[in-house]
């Protein structure tokens, strides 16, 4: 039992670790020396990350965050045996990066709104629900222009998509979890959304 506890206490941590790693912030002052915080809304993400380097950047950005929230959750599943008949660990891994992801731990607990990261893990867990999820988010954005309601369309429709595709119950659960968080992240954006001033993608 200790063991087990230690596995998923490690899981946890390093999970974090990688979540915090601040992927936009780093390209932005490696490429332009300012602080992504203080541009436009102040994120480290794939989008704020556009307003200063061009939608080539934008991609690089969401890719490496994708794999970002990914990777804990492959290993937690490679490597970690407790709890792997409920997938216990993989949640928990998955939980843990989007949180580093939006409250970092090298940028004094600020970060992006997680939505890369989240489809990266979703992607780890089930790769099927992942690109579908991906997809969904693809097509809103394209045709609404906003980011914001693609993101947040998307991952509310992440639940439901793993419950259709038989996924364990904890993976629907991190899914119905994670939407309500990143919707939250996104609370400022939904704001903007109502008053009709929320910027689109050009």
């Amino acid at each position: 039992m200790v063991v087990k506890l230690l596995e998923l206490f490690l899981t946890a941590t390093l999970a974090y670790i990688v979540g915090s790693i601040p992927t936009g912030y780093l390209i932005v002052k490696t490429k332009t020396g300012q602080d992504i915080r203080t541009v436009g809304s102040g994120s480290t993400g794939a989008t704020n990350v556009k307003r200063v380097l061009g939608k080539n950047w934008f991609f690089t950005v969401m890719i490496l965050d994708a794999i970002k929230g990914a990777l804990p959750v492959v290993l937690s599943k490679l490597f970690v045996s407790a709890g792997s008949d409920l997938g216990l660990a993989p949640v928990i891994a998955a939980v843990l990066v989007i949180i580093g992801h939006s409250k970092s731990i090298f940028l004094s607990f600020k970060g992006g709104k997680s939505v890369a990261s989240g489809v990266g893990t979703i992607i780890a867990l089930n790769w099927i629900a992942g690109l579908t999820i991906a997809a969904i988010w693809g097509i809103i954005t394209y045709y609404t222009k906003y980011v914001s309601v693609g993101s947040i369309i998307a991952l509310l429709l992440s639940p439901f998509i793993m419950y259709f595709l038989n996924a364990p119950a904890a993976y629907i659960c991190y899914c119905t979890l994670g939407a309500v968080y990143i919707v939250y992240l996104h609370r400022e954006n939904i704001k903007r959304l109502i008053n009709g001033n929320e910027n689109k993608v050009r």
